[in-house]
């Protein structure tokens, strides 16, 4: 059901790469809540993934952009600006990679340079990417960027390896510029801590199978699904969380906030 939360709104999503990227299904409820947007990938990501056929479906244009290179961000805000007849009013950083997670390079035995690519690509982009739009005057008035984090940026996931430190730095980001932006515009900077999701990069952490499973076991409510994401996403995005900044806010089902669940504790009870 639309709401038409976003009706006049104009915004940018990064991120969507084909139907399992959770920016997929934002960019779709975003438009279905009546928002005018502009998609964003890196070059590769273009061509392998299906980003085209996600913008005929929510009548927007595609501008490629390298999340590391602020020059990309300056062209795509300027362009958005060009498309929309002014600023934009969202923006979702949904930009996250590890090469260290993709050779298969343990915690205690990092590859620095993988390990540095890992923080550019996942986490400083997101300072470039806000930092450009602050010098641009890019984002209206009471505006709103969301960034997509995970809990082991608190706790230990021994194999989300270093996308842990990234997503740790990238919520001390959104703190932080959440201040000075609200400051300049009355815009509002948070993080969303999504349950584990089963989209391209998060099936390729090792294990992901068994700890989706063991967050369903925990989460009263279940895990949050891409779909509910997008949901909690527009709204953050509507002028409904006008006083909503620099949170990282969990959407887990609860899972965030439990030690122990009954059904797990049943299940380890029969294979004791």
């Amino acid at each position: 059901m639309a709401y038409q939360l976003l009706r006049g709104k104009k915004g940018i999503i990064s991120g969507a790469l084909d139907e399992n990227s959770i920016a997929w299904h934002v960019a779709l409820r975003c438009h279905e809540e009546g928002a005018s947007l502009t998609l964003t990938n890196a070059p590769i990501a273009l061509r392998m993934g299906k980003i085209h056929e996600l913008a005929e479906k929510v009548q927007a244009e595609v501008i490629p952009a390298d999340a590391t290179k602020s020059d990309d961000w300056k062209n795509l805000f300027t362009r958005a600006k060009e498309i929309h007849g002014g600023g934009v009013d969202f923006v979702l950083h949904s930009i996250g990679m590890s090469p260290n997670v993709r050779k298969n390079k343990p915690y205690t035995d990092l590859d620095y340079d993988f390990y540095f690519k890992t923080l550019d690509i996942s986490a400083a982009s997101f300072h470039k990417m806000i930092q450009t739009a602050y010098h641009l005057d890019a984002i209206n008035e009471w505006g709103s960027i969301v960034g997509l984090s995970y809990i082991a940026a608190q706790r230990v996931f021994p194999n989300y390896n270093d996308m842990a430190d990234a997503k740790a730095l990238l919520e001390s980001i959104a703190r932080c510029w959440g201040y000075h932006y609200g400051i300049k515009k009355k815009v509002r900077v948070n993080t969303v801590s999504q349950s584990p999701t089963p989209t391209t990069a998060g099936t390729g952490v090792a294990g992901f199978d068994v700890f989706y499973r063991y967050a369903e076991f925990m989460s009263p409510l279940g895990n949050a699904t891409a779909d509910d994401c997008a949901n909690w996403c527009v709204l953050l995005f509507s002028d409904l969380s006008r006083k909503v900044t620099m949170q990282n806010l969990y959407h887990d089902g609860g899972y965030s906030c439990v030690g122990v669940s009954e059904k797990l504790m049943e299940l380890f009870s029969r294979n004791a």
